[in-house]
């Protein structure tokens, strides 16, 4: 158990930096404002904190941005940029990371143009992360000492950071990310800074032994960080990591793209509908008729549509009867 513990980790952050969701989380009318710039310092501590833990810890830090997703620092490979100037009053390495990473998300937050703002690439920057881990994990086929690389390895796993709400088109492309990770057995953390929570998120922290923190005090980011998410998945084994009682198991349909209570699953290549539908749209499986009536006839009935307000009968009889007598001009 000594030697699992001592393991060095990998840690792969997503940094979900919508600008419309960031400016209304730091609004003075919610309960617990938090701003971007708040967030970011509280942030670099937390990333700090992992690669002082251990010397041989590895780090990567992911942006979503409005259409497109960004690594922003990997501690792993050579930067593009210029290294930052050397001081004598920080750590070398603390250095690099707070200022590649800032410097970054500037760059990219200052390249976004106004106008319609496209939803944030979430799921881009999470199969990026697992790309990543996959190529470090897994040991160089090159390598002339496979055996004694492999015990080396570092332990992955991926932390969200999420202030966007749930988009139902990115349901599947999310659910396959998620049976990747699972296969690469890399635990994936949530931690829902702002908004409502997410289904699909959930799901994700569920599904790969993970912990999803929905924050009710926002101003306490950093000791949530550090006391939820800085400890491994192997060290987690012997501490209590919060995890959520609920989960919602929601689906989207592959039809409309809409969250759905109850679906209807193809038995051949288990796509989800809303309706039963004749023909897959997935696969082409064409479905008998009797099996269609009976799941519509299966299907609970919509709500009933709420009563139309009565017209005022005072406002009704006068334009009655002046229409009455204009059209039949005899009766006067």
């Amino acid at each position: 158990m000594d030697s699992e513990v001592d393991k060095p980790s990998h840690l792969s952050v997503i940094l979900d930096l919508s600008p419309t969701q960031w400016y209304l989380s730091a609004r003075a009318t919610n309960p617990y404002p938090l701003t971007i710039g708040s967030f970011l310092s509280q942030l670099l501590a937390f990333l700090n904190a992992h690669i002082g833990t251990k010397n041989e810890n590895t780090l990567a830090v992911f942006g979503a941005f409005p259409g497109k997703s960004v690594m922003l620092y990997t501690s792993t490979e050579a930067l593009v940029d210029e290294p930052p100037p050397l001081d004598a009053n920080s750590y070398p390495p603390f250095r690099m990371v707070d200022t590649t990473v800032t410097r970054q998300i500037l760059r990219e937050l200052d390249a976004i143009e106004p106008g319609d703002e496209p939803p944030c690439a979430l799921v881009g920057a999470l199969t990026k992360a697992l790309c990543y881990i996959n190529r470090i994990t897994l040991p160089s086929t090159s390598s002339t000492n496979v055996a004694e690389g492999s015990t080396h390895l570092p332990d992955p796993r991926i932390l969200i950071l999420s202030v966007s709400p749930d988009l139902s088109s990115s349901y599947i492309p999310i659910m396959n990310a998620i049976f990747s990770a699972q296969k690469l057995k890399v635990t994936i953390d949530v931690c829902k800074i702002y908004g409502a929570d997410t289904v699909f998120l959930q799901q994700a922290a569920h599904l790969t032994n993970g912990s999803y923190i929905y924050l009710e005090r926002r101003d306490a980011l950093l000791q949530y960080l550090i006391m939820s998410f800085l400890p491994p998945p192997l060290v987690r084994k012997v501490l209590t990591v919060p995890r959520q009682d609920k989960i919602d198991f929601r689906a989207a349909c592959f039809c409309h793209k809409n969250i759905v209570d109850v679906g209807f699953v193809c038995s051949v290549c288990l796509s989800i509908f809303c309706q039963p539908v004749p023909v897959c749209s997935t696969c082409r499986t064409k479905f008998p008729i009797k099996a269609l009536q009976r799941l519509k006839s299966a299907c609970p009935s919509p709500a009933p549509a709420p009563p139309r307000p009565l017209a005022n009968l005072n406002n009704a009889v006068p334009r009655t009867t002046e229409a009455t007598n204009h059209s039949t001009p005899g009766l006067r």
